[in-house]
Order: C-alpha cells, then structure tokens, then sequence
C-alpha cells in the first residue's frame, strides 16, 4: 500500500476546525510515503495553525489567497487541478462542505476543488449536533453524489450508528484511505477489476429488546475473504452482520443486525456484481411474534413459535446470470459432502465452501480454517490453515471461474 503513494501529489485542503492541528501529522503521513504536499488553507484555518508550520512539513510555501501578498503572483486553482493525483480535505467544516456542495467559491480552497480533476478526499470536523443536523446531512449526501469519498471514523455496530461521528478521522487512517483508492484505480486500468458482495458474520433474530437467536460466528473468514478480494484490486462490498472487526478504507461496508437487512441488502446490489460470496451465518429461524417488552421469567417453561427466515443464498441463486459466480458456505456437523452436494444444487452455486464443526480449532471464533471446495467437478481438500490463506486458495478458485 506503502509505494502507490510514492511520487503521487496530493492537495491538502485544510479549513477553520480546531482538528486542524492534525494536519500536520497527514503531512508527515504523506512525505513519509514519497508523496508531495500542497497545501491549500483557509483564512480562519490559519487562525488554528500557522503556514509556517505547514510549509516546514510539507516543503512548499502555503497556499491561502488568489494573490500572493508579496509580490501579487497569481495561484492558478486551474494548475493545481490539473497538478494533483488526489485532494484531501481534513479537517473540513460543515460551512466548507456546504460550500463545496453548492458552488460558492469565495476562497482559494473552494476554487481549487471546483477546477480539481483528481479523486477528492473529504474527513468531516464538526461537534455531533452540526453533524446531525439535516442541512449537514443532506451537504454530505449532495458531495457524495459528485463521487467524492467522506471519510469518517467507522461508528462499528451499535444501535444508534452515531459513535465517533462528526469527529475527524485519525491522520494515519484517512492516509490510508486515500492510498487504498489509488491502489484500486490503478488496478482498474491494469485488470479491468470485478465487483464483488461478500456477506459475513451472524444475524440476530430478536425475541425481545434484550434477548435474541443468534450464533457463534466472529466474522473472520468473511472480512479475511473481503481483505484478500481488495488486495487483488477487486471493488468489494461487505454486508457484515453484528461483528466487532474493523475492515479496511476501501471496502465498501454495510452493516446490519437480522436475516431480513442482509437479504434485502443483498438483492439490491447482487445485480451489479460480478460474484457473490456468501459466507455469513444466517440464522435460519426467528420468532415469528417477537415482543415488545422484556420477557419476564414467570413460570417453568416458555414457547417460542418460529417461522423460516429468508433464504439469501436461494434467492441469488435464481436471480444469477450467466456472466456472474455464485459462492455458498456449508457449515456441517454431519454427513458434510452431501448436505453440500445439495446446497450446490439447491442454491445454484459454482461451488460449495464446505468446513465441518468436528474440525477441532476451526470455524466459529477459531482463526484458523479446514476446508472443502465442492463443485460439480469434485471435491478438493485443503490443509488446516490461518483464515487469511484460506481465504486465498476460496479466491483462487473463484478467479478460474471469472
């Protein structure tokens, strides 16, 4: 990831936010991996930090007005556009983003990024209440429509999604962003790269607001699949199930809690893909009237009714088409082979992911994997390895079918 930067010119544009002292650690973040640095300030950024600082880490005179004070020399935002690889915002206020959103280009840094033809990079620095308010919001939903790329700090799952919003993202983690998407455009232009969905982790079926039907999957075998699909310059999409793991800048992440979110997530982006990978732990049952208080415990025994939960798997099965690939995981504890020769069928997938709970030291919460490829031309075994290589020989398999 390290050497894609090297070389690259980046932009920084950084504006009146008191993360703005952080900017220097982008810088050094930058430089350090051979990339230059211009940066591009706002008035009231200066108020914050000043270009004296900026120009000693970054080795270049700040740029913050259309017209140098000393001798009246023109900064051309249409030269830098044309200059820059990549434009990184951070921090960037819900005043700039509002700016940026609607063409008001009454400083050097708004200017800059209209004229910029490079990739644009946007980190959010605001107190929630900004944050949340719609106007910001729907600011943030307009410049992701342009297609730039809002980093933010991943709120991981919880209930309200709100956790580290409005906060500038760590210096170190926007870098790595940015250095993630020129990675994968550059393995675009080489390898005309596949759009792949992979579903990961459990689901929980709620039984009442405190209690659920869930199991034991940690999510390590599908996040390692996503991270070895983005290594290979695949643009990759995780559904991933109530997990604590955190997944690299560039994949594009969805989270969801039941059954129901992560069909629903996956019939609506399946169409656009080239592969689907289907390693998530989907619980097959949930109640069928969860309620809506805590169960009291009141006598000796309690019946749950449950009823069968969308099958994902089947579903993307019927709706595949020739051109794209289908991946099932069969998780078994018994008569393993042909419970999935009949998932291959049933679900009309290229092959069948088979691992077996009587593998001591694999599957749930275990980083280690033992596995089976079962296709219609046989079976392959595979040793017992870490998850990440087994990752590796699922994916070598698919490539062979793409």
């Amino acid at each position: 990831m390290d050497d894609i930067l090297k070389g690259k010119k980046i932009v920084l544009g950084i504006t009146g936010s008191i993360a703005a002292y952080k900017s220097c650690l982008i810088i050094r973040e930058f430089v350090k991996r051979g990339a230059e640095v211009q940066v591009v300030i706002t008035p009231s950024g200066k108020e914050f930090i000043t270009p004296l600082t900026l120009a000693t880490l970054s080795q270049r005179p700040v740029i913050s007005d259309f017209f140098s004070q000393r001798d009246g020399t023109w900064h051309s935002h249409v030269t830098l556009g044309l200059w820059a690889d990549a434009m990184v915002i951070a921090p960037c206020t819900a005043s700039t983003m509002g700016k940026m959103a609607h063409g008001i280009a009454d400083n050097m840094l708004v200017t800059t990024y209209l004229a910029m033809r490079a990739p644009v990079f946007i980190a959010p620095a605001m107190d929630l209440d900004m944050y949340q308010h719609p106007t910001t919001q729907a600011n943030i939903q307009i410049l992701k429509s342009f297609g730039n790329h809002i980093i933010e700090p991943e709120s991981g799952f919880l209930a309200s999604g709100l956790e580290g919003k409005g906060r500038m993202e760590e210096p170190e983690k926007i870098v790595e962003h940015v250095a993630s998407v020129l990675s994968r455009q550059a393995v675009k232009k080489d390898n005309n790269a596949k759009r792949i969905l992979i579903t990961a982790g459990p689901t929980y079926e709620k039984i009442d607001p405190v209690r659920f039907i869930g199991n034991y999957s940690s999510g390590k075998m599908g996040f390692a699949i996503a991270e070895e699909c983005l290594r290979r310059g695949f643009e990759v999409y995780l559904i991933a199930g109530p997990v604590t793991l955190s997944c690299s800048a560039g994949i594009h992440r969805i989270n969801v809690e039941n059954c129901q979110q992560m069909y629903d997530e996956s019939v609506r982006l399946f169409p656009d893909m080239d592969a689907a990978i289907l390693c998530a732990a989907v619980a097959d049952f949930k109640p069928e009237h969860p309620a809506g208080q805590k169960i009291k415990r009141e006598g000796n025994h309690l019946t749950l009714t449950l009823m069968p939960t969308q099958d994902i798997a089947a579903q993307l099965g019927r709706m595949k088409t020739p051109h794209q690939r289908l991946v099932a995981f069969a998780l078994e504890t018994n008569d393993e082979e042909n419970n999935a020769k009949k998932k291959l069928e049933k679900k009309n997938a290229d092959f069948v992911v088979l691992n077996s709970t009587r593998c001591k030291g694999t599957t749930f919460r275990s980083d280690d994997n033992k596995i089976s490829i079962i296709s219609t031309q046989g079976r392959k075994d595979y040793d017992k390895k870490p998850k990440t290589e087994v990752a590796r020989d699922i994916i070598d398999e698919l490539c062979h079918l793409l």
